[in-house]
């Protein structure tokens, strides 16, 4: 096999010195105490911005917070939304913020909401999918996770006393980039001993569904909420997008639980992963924030008016 990717022997999945010397690679390219901790702390007393731990590598550098907004009404049903799950998946974060900012109170009538709006703050600084330990948070939302990102979120949501036992909605924010193609796949086929199989990023905006759980007119008022900000990306010449079958336009389906998804972890009726493409050129950074925000507003939309 030939040599694609500068760290460990192609054909071998990568020994404890190789981890070693793919952390060493990484750099500080951001700063998660201005970018998000500030923006968490401008807000009002009302939003309950609580810290839920801490990641080990420097506890008072990554602490890990989350707003809980509580609805007037006992009974209302709790919705999720994450971002930052995979760190350098910028508007995931951003989107999150910018939703607790200008738009996530109105929907306190009928819904508690708890936002946790970057996962994976090591990975926010670094910009990459990884944690330090060369694991992929998004694939490690399953019990005794060795993933420290996932493994704290799960025991915060599980918090019955807290937020009950049960979820209605959870809305995951991602990106696909082309850096996903340059770099992250290519570097998870090394770290496996696996070949880098080439493909193709979508143009353009689109949701991942739950294979077990699909929701499809769910998914679809995202796609149409969303196509008010941005394009939806089209199927490849397979009818595919990223390899997997789209099932209606934008939407394409995983197995979240078995894959260890973060979108899995809830067991909400609603779920989705989104999708946006930063480095389409039809949009901009502004552009793929605000298509966050619409997708979290048209999914919570739909949720409510199929109450």
């Amino acid at each position: 096999m030939e040599r694609f990717y500068p760290i460990g022997i192609p054909g071998q999945p990568w020994t404890s010195t190789d981890k070693r010397a793919w952390f060493a690679s990484r750099h500080i390219q951001r700063s998660y105490a201005d970018e998000v901790l500030a923006k968490l702390e401008a807000l009002d007393d009302d939003f309950g911005v609580a810290q839920y731990g801490a990641l080990p590598i420097d506890e008072d550098r990554y602490p890990l917070l989350a707003s809980t907004l509580r609805s007037a009404d006992p009974t209302a049903p709790w919705a999720l939304i994450t971002g930052g799950v995979h760190g350098y998946e910028t508007s995931g974060v951003q989107g999150a913020l910018r939703f607790l900012q200008t738009t996530a109170s109105s929907y306190l009538d009928r819904l508690n909401l708890v936002v946790a709006p970057c996962v994976s703050p090591w990975g926010y600084e670094v910009v990459n999918r990884w944690n330090p330990n060369c694991l992929d948070p998004n694939r490690s939302f399953y019990a005794n996770s060795p993933s420290e990102e996932a493994a704290q979120l799960m025991a915060f949501i599980g918090e019955e006393e807290r937020f009950g036992d049960s979820w209605l909605v959870h809305l995951d924010l991602h990106e696909t980039t082309d850096s996903d193609e340059s770099e992250f796949r290519p570097a998870a086929a090394a770290r496996d001993g696996k070949a880098s199989e080439p493909g193709l990023i979508p143009d353009g905006f689109y949701t991942v569904g739950d294979t077990e759980n699909p929701q499809p007119e769910f998914q679809a008022a995202i796609i149409a909420g969303v196509e008010k900000v941005t394009h939806i990306a089209p199927a490849d010449d397979e009818g595919k997008i990223i390899g997997s079958a789209v099932t209606q336009r934008g939407v394409i389906n995983y197995p979240k639980v078995e894959l260890g998804l973060c979108a899995g972890m809830t067991g909400a009726r609603f779920t989705t992963t989104t999708e946006v493409y930063p480095d389409s050129p039809n949009a901009t950074d502004e552009t793929c924030i605000e298509a966050q925000v619409a997708a979290v507003g048209a999914g919570l939309d739909f949720v409510l008016a199929h109450l």
